[in-house]
């Protein structure tokens, strides 16, 4: 059987879960979209149930596969709707959506839904992705109250550069929400991952951990409560051919690597089929025999090569980490010119193994 597998980890998850509420005192919507980027949504959302305010998704094809695992609790709708037939749904199924877009408050208006909906309303705040204009988002607020369609809403909104610890454009943000909200009374939510560890004076009643729920840092830069993240995906396989070459010898395609010496190349079955970034380059750490070594030439589709001539007890079958506790997602992310959020939604064809249930 093929070695390559992702371990995730689930004690670690909650461990990450627990310190977005620690650090934030506030509920906390756990972001599991995209398959909970990757490390399996159902699984994610099973392992936090217990504990967690709720949980968000991209859509509502992602909630639906958690309300038909069992999971009870909140889902967030945070793409909101993008049809008014799926009102019926959002109502059936008990689900809170966002709202970003005149046309959804105007579908919520003139809807038969069965029971009130539960809406967090988005500001643009300075982002210009989706969300209301401030002019429009007082007149929208009393709009929704005023439809007898809905029974709670929260305000929100997304910053575009909370990952940048001395942007002032986080601040900028912060007072254009300050102002579009004043007199509205609803709990509001404004903190995703990096505004979670990195900017503890915004305020939130509901923050939205996302990357920092899998163990990695948004941050380009050392951050201390970052710094207490524990990664949650194993990116692992193992060695399956070892050779040695003079110095002087290609390896890989295109020749782009030529051993600078006397070189042991050990070959590793994952490739970028599996998810692993092809643009990764020599120098892209790996850990191998449980010593750190580096990825030498191009990466294939189904194998890439690794240095081994300084770990001399690496030999055909050893352990090796891509990515995971020891060497960190966000050290092969930097190496590739990606962010770690990529590597892990890239993930395919590798099984998932679970463990920390």
């Amino acid at each position: 059987m093929r070695p390559a597998r992702a371990l995730i980890d689930l004690q670690a998850l909650r461990h990450n879960y627990r310190l977005a509420r620690e650090l934030s005192g506030a509920k906390a919507l756990a972001v599991i979209k995209a398959d909970a980027y990757g490390h399996g949504a159902v699984r994610c959302a099973l392992a936090l149930e217990a504990e967690a305010d709720g949980f968000a998704v991209a859509c509502i094809e992602e909630a639906l596969e958690l309300r038909a695992a069992g999971i009870k609790g909140p889902i967030l709708l945070l793409e909101g709707f993008f049809e008014a037939s799926e009102l019926a749904l959002i109502s059936a199924n008990d689900l809170w959506c966002v709202v970003h877009s005149l046309w959804q408050l105007e579908a919520i208006e003139q809807s038969a839904v069965a029971k009130p909906l539960k809406v967090w309303l988005k500001l643009d705040s300075g982002m210009h992705r989706v969300g209301l204009h401030p002019k429009d988002y007082q007149q929208a607020y009393q709009r929704l109250l005023a439809s007898g369609k809905v029974a709670r809403i929260v305000l929100m909104s997304h910053f575009a550069r909370a990952d940048e610890l001395d942007a002032q454009a986080t601040a900028q943000q912060l007072a254009v929400f300050e102002e579009a909200r004043q007199g509205l009374s609803a709990e509001c939510s404004l903190r995703n991952s990096p505004a979670v560890l990195g900017w503890p004076q915004v305020p939130s009643d509901w923050v939205r951990p996302g990357i920092m729920l899998y163990g990695a840092t948004p941050f380009e830069v050392p951050q201390a409560e970052a710094s207490r993240l524990q990664p949650v995906m194993t990116l692992q396989s193992r060695v399956i051919s070892v050779r040695e070459l003079p110095a002087g010898e290609p390896v890989g395609y295109g020749a782009k690597f030529l051993s600078p010496r006397p070189t042991r190349v050990g070959v590793v079955a994952m490739g970028y089929a599996d998810g692993y970034p092809r643009q990764a380059p020599t120098g892209t750490p790996v850990l191998v025999a449980g010593k750190r070594s580096q990825l030498i030439g191009r990466v294939s589709m189904d194998m890439l090569c690794i240095d081994l001539t300084d770990v001399p007890e690496a030999t055909l079958g050893s352990p090796v980490e891509l990515w995971g506790k020891q060497v960190l997602a966000s050290d092969v992310a930097g190496h590739a010119g990606t962010i770690p959020y990529q590597l892990f939604c890239n993930l395919k064809r590798v099984p998932l193994e679970y463990i920390g249930e």
